[in-house]
């Protein structure tokens, strides 16, 4: 993904990420080592939400997973929209659930978080006064977003008709089924067929690749800071990447950029 403004992206296209984290103190020390994060409370007015800068511009979010919901921590994917609740009752229509009904969040925009018709989380954001991620495509910020689902055609149906998506067909073979979600020539999101290595009771999900200028260094920190490396750096046709999670399990890749 070459590097640009999240603010820019076309509807339906990722444009923020948030963490929820059962310990936020030590998320920031880790997130702001491994990649130069800075963290500052949004304040009580917004729950104390955290939001991540890097070189002063935003990056991500962070909420305290207080555990009475039952959630693991781990990262959210947000779609840009124009209209959070007509974009939710879209969702709904293509096969998928409203988990989250739409929230306003006073002078930053509307939100709303659902499940799609493979049964992976993503959630909805309509921004006013927030943009979102202001950088992506560099070391220390998000470079690529991917969802692994087990039900793929469902799944790229579902992305189409609830958020306009334009997809294009990377691959359509046994061994490797994978489409994007594409605007002009850019790409902005993948899909990917994961039936036959999802680990059993490994629910589709939305992933993020957080970018790198050394992959097998930052998976070195990644250790020594209390996290864990959950798939070994390799090389790809589009960089050497990894998986990773932080010290409370929340899972991300790396990707190099």
């Amino acid at each position: 993904m070459p590097a640009r403004d999240a603010s820019t992206s076309p509807v339906g296209a990722p444009c923020w990420i948030d963490l929820f984290s059962s310990d936020p103190d030590r998320a920031q020390d880790f997130y702001g080592t491994l990649f130069g994060w800075t963290g500052q409370s949004a304040g009580e007015d917004y729950g104390g939400y955290v939001n991540f800068t890097k070189d002063g511009k935003q990056i991500a979010g962070m909420m305290k997973n207080d555990g009475s919901g039952g959630q693991p921590d781990g990262w959210t994917i947000y779609l840009s929209t124009p209209d959070a609740e007509s974009t939710a009752q879209a969702a709904a229509s293509a096969g998928g659930q409203i988990v989250v009904p739409v929230m306003v969040v006073p002078d930053q925009g509307s939100m709303a978080v659902v499940v799609d018709a493979g049964g992976a989380a993503v959630g909805i954001w309509q921004p006013t006064g927030h943009p979102g991620t202001e950088t992506l495509g560099e070391p220390g910020v998000p470079c690529w977003f991917e969802l692994l689902t087990r039900d793929y055609a469902a799944s790229v149906a579902f992305y189409e008709q609830a958020f306009g998506w334009t997809v294009d067909v990377m691959s359509d073979t046994d061994d490797f089924r994978y489409s994007t979600l594409t605007k002009g020539d850019m790409q902005y999101a993948g899909v990917m067929d994961a039936a036959s290595y999802l680990p059993e009771g490994v629910p589709a999900h939305w992933t993020v690749y957080l970018g790198t200028a050394d992959v097998d260094a930052t998976l070195a920190q990644v250790t020594k800071l209390g996290g864990t490396v959950l798939q070994p750096a390799e090389d790809s046709p589009y960089g050497r990447v990894a998986q990773a999670a932080d010290p409370t399990g929340a899972v991300f890749k790396l990707v190099s950029a």
